[in-house]
């Protein structure tokens, strides 16, 4: 009931897990992927190692998370075993890829062995990387290409809402050849310490994820829904089965889930019961449901 094909790649369900969340091994992928993940996606993975920002990297607020990790990873040079072992669930394994530039992107598409590459140009807390390139089309355009010509894998570009027009980066992205747009990364945001009027991170301000991002990112799907030709992949607070649904019908292909991934291990079971739950109830299908907040 709630399988589907997504820029080539079969899928089990619409639920993936989201880049940053329990993807920085391939046991942690393996273990998201067996505990029913229609696929899952890597920690973002850059050309050197790098050990991001001074702690406090990440804190808890009233209405989500703060983080601001800085892109720590081991380099794509040493993770394609990771990778392989994650593969070995018969999920599908994207790679969250990121760069300061087109040649970076597409060192790393070129060697690394994945089913699809996420492109990381939104990160709002990462200097010369993420968003600080992702707010501008022209350069989102011109690194999309250079992943679609150094790899036959399905390439997804993740968008910043860190901008005033989303429409136009989707755009981007897609004149690029992008085969689908994840929306949305987190929104930059910042908490303070009143006993000492310091900013709680270290690096002072990070990126806000969980419930509170979840008006806003349905509002980016719907908008870039009607304004592109290739899925939109929707992520940004979802916790349970309703937030799945609602993002499906504001024209989400598939959705991704991050934050309510610490809290339980089970969510993707969880939510896949019951959104067929609530798809026999209605007498509906997935392709049904999908852009039906356009349609009424």
């Amino acid at each position: 009931m709630l399988s589907l094909a997504l820029t080539g790649l079969e899928l089990k369900n619409p639920l993936m897990l989201a880049a940053g969340i329990m993807g920085t091994t391939g046991g942690s992928l393996k273990r998201i992927a067996d505990n029913g993940a229609g696929a899952v996606i890597t920690k973002s993975l850059g050309i050197e190692p790098a050990s991001g920002h001074n702690n406090p990297t990440m804190v808890e607020v009233d209405c989500g998370y703060l983080n601001a990790m800085g892109l720590p990873n081991p380099s794509y040079k040493n993770f394609q075993q990771e990778i392989d072992i994650a593969a070995g669930a018969g999920t599908p394994v994207i790679a969250s890829i990121f760069g300061g530039c087109a040649l970076d992107f597409s060192e790393i598409a070129g060697v690394l062995d994945a089913d699809a590459f996420e492109l990381n140009v939104s990160c709002p807390h990462a200097w010369g990387y993420g968003a600080q390139i992702g707010t501008d089309p022209d350069l989102v355009e011109d690194i999309t290409k250079a992943v679609k010509a150094a790899t036959d894998a399905p390439v997804w570009v993740k968008l910043t809402p860190n901008v005033t027009d989303i429409i136009s980066i989707g755009l981007a992205a897609q004149r690029g050849g992008a085969d689908a747009v994840v929306a949305i990364n987190t929104v930059r945001a910042m908490a303070i310490d009143i006993n000492s009027g310091y900013p709680i991170l270290g690096n002072r301000f990070g990126g806000l994820s969980g419930r509170a991002i979840k008006p806003v990112a349905i509002k980016c799907v719907y908008d870039l829904y009607d304004a592109l030709k290739i899925p939109v992949i929707g992520v940004g607070g979802i916790s349970d089965w309703k937030d799945a649904i609602e993002f499906i019908m504001a024209g989400a292909r598939a959705v991704e889930v991050g934050s309510a991934v610490g809290n339980n291990i089970s969510i993707f079971k969880d939510i896949s019961s019951g959104m067929e739950a609530f798809l026999m109830e209605k007498e509906w299908t997935l392709d049904e449901i999908y852009g039906m907040a356009h349609k009424i």
